[in-house]
């Protein structure tokens, strides 16, 4: 007699996908960003000391330093006489090198003297807010805290 075994059926295999590579992947990733990431300094994490609403009647003893931020991202500023100091270009970058030079010279002045270093800045509509971040930047590496915005007006690109 001869046994007759009984045919399973075949197991029906689904078909599994390996994640593991993903995963790895995944991290690899994740990595990549958090290294290449770079941490841009918020406006609030400046320690600089903006006017309040009310103004004061009280002129500073040492002449303020100007600097006029143009639509374009040109930046130039003027000291006590008026005169155009220098003149950040619009393509120039985020360093303001010259800007900074500059700055270390008014402060030092300004220590010399038993003065405040007092900036007033004056901004076009048009300008972007990075540059202004980018003075204020400038101004905090030289610890420059008495900062004024003042009204723009067309006649100062003419000037």
């Amino acid at each position: 007699m001869a046994r007759h075994k009984k045919m399973q059926p075949p197991e029906e295999d689904e078909p599994g996908l390996d994640i593991s590579s993903l995963i790895d992947v995944c991290f690899l990733l994740l990595i990549y960003f958090l290294v290449t990431t770079q941490i841009v300094r918020k406006e609030q994490e400046l320690s600089q000391t903006l006017p309040s609403n009310a103004p004061t009647d009280v002129q500073p003893e040492l002449a303020p330093l100007f600097i006029l931020i143009e639509g374009d991202g040109a930046i130039s500023y003027k000291g006590d006489g008026g005169d155009i100091i220098e003149r950040e270009p619009a393509g120039g970058g985020r360093d303001l090198n010259t800007l900074d030079e500059d700055l270390v010279q008014y402060k030092g002045h300004a220590d010399t003297a038993g003065h405040k270093a007092m900036v007033q800045i004056k901004v076009d509509p048009e300008a972007k807010q990075q540059r202004v971040v980018d003075v204020l930047n400038a101004l905090a590496r030289r610890d420059i805290k008495n900062i004024t915005f003042t009204a723009y007006s067309d006649d100062e690109v003419a000037e």
